[in-house]
């Protein structure tokens, strides 16, 4: 499974921009789903949900993994080809490459919150009050900086360096393991909403 997929066709863009596709892809990039799971956990007809799961089979977007036969009907087992999606730069010029982001964005927010209701207690217990981030259960920040886009684009390939080792961590340790969910969202916006910190005198 590829860590990032860039979505090359407009095809392919219109088929992952559909908000309904978008909702299902959250649970497709997490693991293998049939039509009829998805029907049931997201309360939609099965015949609908079949309808866009081959419109995005047929982008390359997903992918049947495994099938498995349950009472004479064979099941399929559909997953995302990706951990993430990217845009290519050649599609930017479609006004609709914007919304689709953002639709995909909005999902991935709705799911990010479906999670936090229903982690467990510990989740987000600090012990003894701590104020050391070492003995929280959880991660959370909501700051807003300055940089150049080229700085950007390098602490965000130095991010994503370390969510890889951080994966390869997990599966080299024989300890016992949690398991943690991470969302994380960085973009533009056009001024600060934070009141800027002013820079102390050196």
């Amino acid at each position: 499974m590829k860590q990032i997929m860039t979505i090359e066709t407009y095809n392919q863009l219109k088929a992952i921009g559909d908000p309904l596709r978008a909702e299902m892809m959250m649970y497709l990039c997490e693991g293998p789903y049939t039509g009829q799971q998805l029907s049931e956990t997201l309360d939609i007809p099965r015949g609908k949900i079949h309808y866009h799961l081959k419109e995005l089979e047929k982008n390359n977007i997903i992918e049947i993994v495994k099938k498995e036969e349950k009472n004479g009907i064979v099941q399929k087992f559909y997953r995302s080809v990706a951990n993430g999606f990217t845009i290519s730069e050649e599609l930017l010029p479609f006004h609709e490459v914007d919304q689709t982001t953002r639709q995909i964005i909005y999902s991935m927010i709705d799911r990010a919150k479906k999670r936090v209701q229903t982690a467990p207690k510990e989740a987000f217990e600090k012990k003894n009050n701590s104020e050391n981030p070492e003995d929280w259960g959880y991660m959370s920040t909501a700051m807003e900086i300055e940089a150049s886009e080229a700085q950007f684009k390098q602490w965000t390939n130095k991010y994503f360096a370390l969510m890889d080792e951080l994966e390869k961590m997990g599966e080299e340790t024989e300890e016992e393991k949690n398991i943690y969910y991470f969302f994380n969202l960085g973009f533009q916006v056009q001024e600060f909403a934070f009141k800027k910190r002013e820079k102390k005198d050196s």
